[in-house]
């Protein structure tokens, strides 16, 4: 799992039938204590949790278990966002997102 910012929306108009209904994100990995970007973009399923460009979220990157998180063995996933993050503490900091 990491810590992302999601950078913009994506539109499949045609897609595997088991995607259907749910939102693409597009996301970037974040130091969670800088929060500069790292690493680059990647496609990411949103599971229900309403996330949206600006968000930071966190990210569930291993294919079995994103499929887990979907309740379908067969959809063709291995990235899902799982959640919206409000703060992370470090070292006794706390940095807030929302």
């Amino acid at each position: 799992m990491f810590i992302a910012k999601v950078e913009g929306n994506v539109w499949a108009t045609r897609k595997h039938d088991t995607l259907a209904g749910y939102k693409l994100l597009l996301v970037r990995a974040v130091d969670p204590r800088a929060g500069a970007a790292v690493g680059p973009a990647q496609l990411a399923l949103d599971t229900g949790v309403g996330a949206g460009p600006g968000d930071t979220v966190l990210v569930l990157d291993e294919g079995g278990s994103a499929r887990v998180m979907t309740g379908d063995a067969r959809m063709p996933v291995r990235t899902v966002v799982c959640g919206v993050v409000d703060s992370v503490s470090f070292n006794g900091e706390v940095i807030k997102y929302a």
